[in-house]
C-alpha cells in the first residue's frame, strides 16, 4: 500500500500560486511588502521548496533524466535526448531551455522572501529568522550550483531584479562556486542538523555542508571539500546512515522464478518514510494539484504498463564487477554464457535485465520468449502459480531501446496506476548519505591525504552491497579507480554521471564513438569486450560487438559540449548574455 509523507509544504505553496513568485528573474521586478509576517515568510519558503519539484522532462524529474544522456543510460531516440549526445543541441531545445527557466524561477521565489525578510525580523525570534534565511539561501545556492554545471558562467544576483538591472552579464563559474562555498559557510550552523519531522524536505546543516563539499570538490578545492564532507558526516551521526538492502537482495544473481530484487526500502515509497539515507529530498503529493510526476510510467516496462522511455546501456551493465571485486574482463567468476550470475548485487538491485522479474512480471526483451510469467496472481494470493501473458516487452515497437530498464527509483506500487495519464508522487532525493561518503573519499584521494577513513568510507558502501572491501595500501591512482567505480555503480541514475564524466575530463573519450545497446536481449561472447579501463569504462571490439548489439553513435566536441547553450529567448531578452562557444 502506498504511504505518503505529507509535510504541508506542497499545500502551503499551493496557496501562493497567485503571488508574484514565479516571475522570470531577468525581465522585470518583484517588489512589494511580501512577506509581511513570519507566517507569510514561511509560506514563501515552502513555495521555494516546491519550486524545486517543477523541473522535469518527459514527466520525469530532471535529476532522473540526466544519466540517460550519458554513457550509462539511454533515452528513446528523438531530438530532445539524441541532441545532447550527438553534439547537436540547439539554443531552443526544450531539454536545454527548461533548467535555466525553472532554476531561475525558484531563485526568484527565494528572493521574494529574502528581500523583505529583515523588515519583519523584529517580529520573529532570532532562531526562526536565521533558520528561514539560511534555508532560502541553501535552496538558492543549490539552484545556482545546477545552473553553472549545465551552462558554465551565468548571471549571479542576490536580490529581485528591477527594470534597471535585468540585463546582467554572466558571472564566471569559478566566482559562483566560491560564492556558494562562502554562502554555505555563513549559513550552515544556523540550521538544525536535520529536519526529519518534515521528511527531510527542508534542508538542515548536513545538507548545507554537503552542498559545500560537492561544490568545493567540483571546483578542485579538495581540502575544503574534505573538511566540509567530514563535518557533514560528523553531524550525521545518529541521524543519517546507509540503509541495508532488504531481504530481496537474496534474489540478486537469480532468475525470475526465484524472486524479484527491490530497493524500495531506500528508493521507493517506504524508503522515503523510513530510510535514514536521505539527507534532502523533493516532496511530491498527488492530493495537491501540480505536485506529481509520471516517472513510473516512463521507467516501467511495457508489461509494467509503462513506455520503457529510459534504460541503462550495455556500457553500464558490463561495468559491474564480479562478486570477487574484479572486473568481468579479469574475474574467473565471470561466465559469458551466464553473464548475470556472480555479479555485484547492485546490478540486479538497480537494473532490470533479461531473465529477471520486474514489477511482478518476467522481463525478457528477446522475441524468442513469446510468453512470459505474470507473478501478480501469486503476489496477490489469487493463485499458487503465475499466469502466462504475451511478451510485449519483446514485440512492441517502442519497447526498451537499450534492452535494459531501471529498477532504481521505481516502486512496484506504481504498477497499479501506471499509464500515459498516470501520476506518481514518489519523492525524489537531492542528497543521499552514500554520495556524502563518496564526496569525502574523493576529496581525500585527490588531495593525496589518504588514510584509513578513505577506505572506511568506500568500504561502508561496498559492504552494504555484499562486495569485498578494498585492498589496503593502494596507490592514489588505484584508489581513484576504486572511487570512480563506486560513483558509477552506486550513484547510477541519481543524476550525477553527466557531471562526473565532464569534471574528470572523460567525456571527450567515452562520449565519442558508440554506446552499445542490447535491445534484443541477446547472449554475447566475452570477446565483444576488449578490456575495462582504469575509469571502469568498458572498451569494445566494435567489429565483434556490432554482431550482437545495436549502437548509438555519440559525439563530443571539445570547447563546446562541456556545457549547454544559453537559451536564445534569454539572450533576446538580455543583450548582455553572451553565448557559449560553438553554439
Amino acid at each position: 500500500m502506498k504511504r505518503l509523507v505529507y509535510t504541508g509544504i506542497a499545500l502551503i505553496s499551493l496557496l501562493l500560486t497567485g503571488c508574484e513568485l514565479d516571475r522570470f528573474p531577468l525581465n522585470g521586478p518583484t517588489t512589494g511588502t511580501f512577506p509581511a509576517t513570519e507566517e507569510e515568510a514561511t509560506m514563501g519558503l515552502f513555495a521555494a521548496y516546491k519550486g524545486l519539484t517543477m523541473l522535469d522532462a518527459s514527466s520525469t524529474q530532471f535529476l532522473h533524466v540526466m544519466d540517460n544522456i550519458s554513457d550509462i543510460g539511454y533515452a528513446r531516440p528523438g531530438v530532445n535526448y539524441s541532441s545532447p549526445i550527438t553534439s547537436s543541441l540547439t539554443t531552443d531545445n526544450a531539454l536545454a531551455v527548461k533548467p535555466w527557466q525553472y532554476h531561475y524561477k525558484t531563485i526568484a521565489r527565494c528572493h521574494a522572501v529574502l528581500d523583505n525578510l529583515e523588515s519583519i525580523k523584529s517580529e520573529m525570534s532570532e532562531d526562526n529568522y536565521r533558520q528561514i534565511d539560511a534555508e532560502l539561501r541553501v535552496i538558492r545556492a543549490y539552484c545556482f550550483s545546477q545552473l553553472i554545471e549545465l551552462y558554465g558562467d551565468v548571471p549571479l544576483f542576490t536580490h529581485s531584479l528591477g527594470l534597471d538591472d535585468s540585463d546582467l552579464p554572466r558571472t564566471p563559474k569559478s566566482e559562483i562556486q566560491q560564492w556558494i562555498i562562502d554562502e554555505m559557510t555563513a549559513v550552515a550552523d544556523y540550521l538544525p542538523p536535520s529536519q526529519t519531522a518534515y521528511g527531510n524536505v527542508r534542508a538542515g546543516s548536513v545538507a548545507a555542508y554537503m552542498l559545500k563539499a560537492r561544490i568545493a570538490l567540483y571546483a578542485e578545492q579538495y581540502t575544503v571539500a574534505a573538511a566540509a564532507a567530514a563535518k557533514a558526516i560528523e553531524l550525521s551521526n545518529g541521524i543519517y546512515s546507509l540503509t541495508p538492502f532488504d531481504n530481496s537482495v537474496n534474489y540478486c544473481n537469480q532468475t525470475h522464478d526465484i524472486g524479484e530484487p527491490e530497493c524500495s526500502n531506500i528508493f521507493g515509497y517506504d524508503g522515503y518514510i523510513s530510510s535514514k539515507e536521505w539527507i534532502w529530498v523533493m516532496e511530491y503529493n498527488q492530493t495537491i494539484s501540480g505536485n506529481t510526476h509520471n516517472q513510473g510510467y516512463y521507467y516501467a516496462s511495457r508489461l509494467g504498463k509503462g513506455c520503457c522511455y529510459f534504460g541503462p546501456t550495455q556500457n553500464l551493465i558490463d561495468s559491474y564487477q564480479c562478486l570477487d571485486g574484479m572486473p568481468i574482463d579479469q574475474s574467473p567468476l565471470y561466465d559469458a554464457a551466464n553473464p548475470f550470475t556472480n555479479r555485484d548485487p547492485r546490478l540486479d538491485m538497480y537494473v532490470a535485465r533479461p531473465h529477471s522479474r520486474l514489477m511482478g512480471i518476467q522481463y525478457e526483451p528477446n522475441p524468442t520468449f513469446s510468453k512470459v510469467n505474470n507473478y501478480w496472481p501469486v503476489i496477490k494470493g489469487e493463485s499458487p502459480t503465475p499466469s502466462l501473458v504475451s511478451n510485449t516487452d519483446a514485440t512492441n515497437a517502442y519497447r526498451s531501446f537499450s534492452g535494459y530498464l531501471w529498477r532504481k527509483h521505481t516502486d512496484n506500487t506504481d504498477y497499479e496506476t501506471n499509464s500515459s495519464r498516470g501520476v506518481s508522487d514518489l519523492n525524489v532525493g537531492i542528497f543521499r548519505y552514500a554520495e556524502l561518503l563518496l564526496l569525502y573519499a574523493e576529496a581525500k584521494i585527490e588531495s593525496n591525504s589518504i588514510d584509513a577513513t578513505v577506505y572506511d568510507a568506500i568500504d561502508e558502501i561496498r559492504l552494504r552491497a555484499g562486495m569485498p572491501v578494498l585492498e589496503r595500501n593502494m596507490t592514489q591512482a588505484q584508489l581513484r579507480t576504486a572511487l570512480r567505480y563506486e560513483r558509477k555503480i552506486e550513484l547510477c541514475n541519481d543524476g550525477l554521471r553527466w557531471y562526473d564524466i565532464r569534471r574528470w575530463n572523460l567525456a571527450p573519450e567515452i562520449m565519442n564513438g558508440y554506446l552499445y545497446l542490447n535491445r534484443g536481449g541477446l547472449s554475447y561472447p566475452k570477446e565483444v569486450l576488449s578490456y575495462i579501463d582504469e575509469n571502469y569504462s568498458p572498451i569494445y571490439d566494435y567489429n565483434i560487438a556490432v554482431q550482437y548489439f545495436t549502437t548509438q553513435e555519440v559525439v563530443f566536441n571539445v570547447n563546446k559540449d562541456e556545457v549547454w547553450p544559453i537559451p536564445q529567448q534569454e539572450r533576446d531578452a538580455n543583450p548582455n548574455l553572451t553565448q557559449n562557444p560553438n553554439y
